[in-house]
Parts: C-alpha cells; sequence; structure tokens
C-alpha cells in the first residue's frame, strides 16, 4: 500500500508533463507537414548527376 503513495503521484506528473509536451508539439507545428520528407524522397531529381558525382565508374576505358 506504501508504493501506491509513491507511484499514484509519480504517474499523475508524468501524464501531466507529457500532455503539456503533446500540446506545444500540436501548436508549434509539428504535425503540420508530416508527408512533406516522404515526397521529397519521391520528387528528387537523380538525372543530372554524372557517373563521377553517381560512384559509378567511367565506361571510357
Amino acid at each position: 500500500m506504501g508504493a501506491l503513495y509513491l507511484l499514484l503521484p509519480i504517474s499523475l506528473v508524468l501524464v501531466v508533463v507529457i500532455g503539456i509536451a503533446f500540446w506545444w508539439a500540436i501548436f508549434s507545428g509539428q504535425f503540420d507537414d508530416a508527408d512533406e520528407a516522404a515526397r521529397s524522397i519521391l520528387e528528387d531529381d537523380d538525372t543530372t548527376a554524372s557517373p563521377d558525382e553517381a560512384g559509378q565508374p567511367d565506361d571510357k576505358t
């Protein structure tokens, strides 16, 4: 029973801290555009790189 007097306040404090962190993340724009990183990989233009820049050997030899 003594453990409840310790664990209950600790868990309530953690719930409040996590709630505040989530509230801050929502209103600071952390979740505004979650798909931008995924789209940037698909929309990347790799056709302009020369064979030296892409890490491929030359066919001149």
